[in-house]
């Protein structure tokens, strides 16, 4: 696991690992109104429209959760466990608990987690939605999550994470588990919203099988304390493909140690690792890793960074090749914005300051793959207030 640099050591002695119980919420619409904002920021619908399935958790409390389609089932962690005894033969596969201190944490003191599975031949009309919340200041959320994509299966997931409005500090652990299985496809995209004092440490690895799909995207455009994730995906099965896209805002005194790191160990695999991040103010370390194990696998990874009012933005890429027959790049770029951009805006009638939050808008403004089309235009509007805090 990579250090993060110039960061003091966090300590789990300064946290605390219990909280109270949060009653169960029978009607989604029913939270809490401020609770509902801060979920309605992370694409949380309250009202459950054009989705099929919810899974939300405060503290360690699962305050609501269900499935309303028939073959994916949408539970917490512990109700799963005793459900399905099978599971214990996922749980800990794929991430040892002796990793680090923090996996060691979620094993010694567990606070739930979801547990999200499309059984076979299954394939969601709409997304599944999941939030991780934290509303107790001071308090270290030790979750542990599970994904199974059956065969010929098809699981669309968003999941956000936030906290309350009031809270100042706190501790995020997320353990998760994928396993995407043969000719299955996974798209699973998170939005994170931390307060400007918390950590965050996601600890996740997935196992794609033949022929399956996984898309990964993680946005984050809010201020964090630290954040370190560095998600790893086996794609085991001739034919599997991965791609992992990262869109990043590093506001004042946030510091970010993003990566993703894809193993290509079956022939004809493909992954694809895209990043985009702007420091302003703060520190990104935007890693990519891509492996090619075997003859006949392509591989790409772009990392693209600008820094405005001062802040830091590393780029660090790399490619390894086991065997000849692989075929595997990588672009990299950090700097500032073109001064030619902006004159050419400004020529066209634009302010500089016009000028720049296009550039700046046009820069967070991805693609990606699979989003709803009024996540879409949420994160869309989330772009634009993040370009004008940041002028």
């Amino acid at each position: 696991m990579h250090n993060i640099d110039n960061q003091k050591e966090i300590s789990l002695k300064n946290y605390e690992d219990d909280a109270k119980h949060h009653a169960y919420v029978e009607c989604l619409s029913h939270i809490n109104p401020s609770d509902a904002k801060q979920l309605l920021d992370i694409g949380v619908d309250v009202e459950e429209n054009a989705r099929v399935g919810t899974f939300i958790q405060k503290d360690k409390s699962v305050i609501h959760c269900k499935s309303k389609q028939n073959g994916i089932d949408v539970m917490g962690i512990s109700h799963a466990m005793e459900k399905h005894q099978w599971l214990s033969n996922y749980m800990w596969n794929n991430i040892s608990p002796e990793t680090d201190k923090f996996t060691y944490q979620v094993k010694e003191k567990p606070h739930e987690g979801y547990f999200i599975h499309a059984q076979p031949g299954v394939k969601t009309k709409n997304p599944v939605q999941s939030c991780l919340y934290i509303a107790k200041d001071g308090f270290s959320q030790n979750v542990h999550n599970v994904v199974i994509a059956e065969e010929d299966s098809e699981l669309h997931i968003i999941t956000g994470c936030a906290t309350a409005p009031h809270l100042i500090t706190g501790l995020h652990i997320g353990i998760s588990e994928f396993y995407v299985k043969k000719g299955a496809k996974l798209i699973f995209t998170m939005i994170h919203d931390w307060g400007e004092r918390v950590n965050v440490r996601p600890r996740t690895v997935a196992q794609v099988e033949k022929g399956g799909v996984i898309i990964s995207n993680y946005i984050c455009l809010r201020p964090v304390g630290s954040l370190q994730m560095f998600p790893t995906t086996h794609l085991n099965g001739e034919g599997a493909v991965g791609r992992f896209n990262s869109i990043l805002v590093a506001g004042s005194r946030s510091f970010l140690d993003v990566g993703s790191r894809i193993f290509l160990n079956a022939p004809h695999t493909r992954a694809e690792i895209i990043s985009r991040g702007i420091a302003s103010g703060g520190s990104i370390i935007a890693r990519g890793d891509l492996a090619g194990r075997v003859a006949g696998i392509k591989a790409h990874l772009e990392c693209k960074g600008l820094i405005l009012n001062d802040g830091l933005m590393k780029a660090i890429p790399e490619l390894t090749g086991h065997v000849p027959g692989v075929e595997m790049s990588h672009e990299a770029a950090v700097g500032k914005i073109d001064q030619q951009e902006i004159e050419y805006l400004m020529a066209r009638g634009l302010d500089e300051d016009e000028a720049i939050s296009t550039i700046v808008r046009g820069f967070l403004n991805v693609d990606i793959e699979g989003l709803p089309a009024g996540l879409k235009e949420r994160l869309d509007k989330a772009v634009v207030e993040t370009q004008k805090d940041m002028m």
